[in-house]
């Protein structure tokens, strides 16, 4: 038997004075009520009630049970009522770390509308493409653009980063453009390159058409480990360089920046936000979760799934 149920139950009929009462204001059938209370005093080995044809009175043992019973079912209901309204109202701190340009460009401008949602929740916004360590670092949630890495994490894939290949027209005017990637790794051109945060690798600059791909190391002069530097090395005209096209599409149609190799094209890049595997999500991150899902769904410049 549901020991809950059975306190509950007590509790009640010592509140109603009868079985029949405590029957009705339950909902429940009287046989089960009576049921309920000799599985209580049978498991408590202790006499609970005194029973008459009329009236139920409870014994020194009942009352002293009832009244320790009553403040612990009190507080589960205090408990319960503050979880849903934790779910209503979520509240408290969260950490959550994201990458530079995703965290200038996407989530801190949509932050206002996210705090009229949910204006109990504290954020703490570490901002950095060098990756953290959820656990050890006591992180909630992060966002990541590419390939997984820790697979005991819980990962919800929220969009796909275009890359787009791009140039100043000063650089081009002084380089000339390029017809084929091929020509990034010649001597006439530079490219700006990015260097993985957490390995110091470079990334290559990688170019698909008709079932073709390529990887292009590229002749470089400056390499960058940010998001917003590479965007602010590109418009200094330091080179050419392949980036998110959520970062670069105002300096595009600005005329800032122009598209290189349009008919050669970088694989989208795949953003999830990733938390520990919790086996109950708290409702701040559930909060934050779904949020940030609908956030890079509307947004125009990030793919679906």
């Amino acid at each position: 038997m549901d020991q809950i149920q059975s306190m509950r139950v007590f509790a009640r009929v010592v509140e109603a004075g009868t079985f029949t009462k405590a029957a009705e204001s339950l909902e429940l059938p009287k046989g089960t009520v009576t049921r309920l209370v000799q599985h209580l005093e049978a498991r408590l080995k202790v006499k609970l009630l005194n029973r008459t044809t009329r009236r139920v009175t409870v014994t020194p043992d009942g009352a002293a049970y009832y009244e320790r019973t009553a403040r612990l079912l009190n507080d589960l209901d205090d408990i319960e009522a503050s979880m849903a309204n934790a779910q209503a109202n979520p509240s408290g701190r969260l950490r959550v770390d994201v990458g530079s340009s995703v965290a200038r460009l996407i989530i801190i401008p949509a932050l206002p509308e996210f705090y009229r949602r949910f204006p109990e929740i504290q954020l703490d916004l570490g901002v950095s493409d060098r990756p953290v360590d959820i656990i050890s670092d006591n992180v909630d949630c992060v966002i990541r653009g590419g390939e997984l890495i820790e697979q005991s994490l819980v990962a919800r894939r929220i969009g796909n980063l275009a890359l787009i290949t791009v140039a100043t027209p000063g650089y081009l005017q002084k380089h000339g453009t390029p017809a084929h990637p091929d020509e990034l790794d010649g001597l006439k051109h530079h490219t700006i390159n990015y260097f993985s945060p957490r390995t110091g690798r470079p990334f290559p600059h990688v170019f698909e058409k008709d079932g073709e791909t390529l990887e292009i190391a590229g002749r470089y002069q400056l390499a960058v480990n940010e998001s917003n530097a590479h965007t602010a090395a590109v418009l200094a005209g330091l080179g050419v360089s392949q980036a998110a096209l959520f970062a670069v599409a105002p300096h595009l149609a600005s005329g800032e920046l122009v598209e290189v190799l349009p008919g050669w094209k970088h694989p989208p890049i795949p953003i999830h936000v990733v938390y520990p595997p919790n086996r109950h999500l708290s409702a701040k991150v559930r909060a934050f979760v779904e949020w940030t899902a609908d956030l890079f769904a509307a947004h125009p410049l990030m793919a679906r799934p």
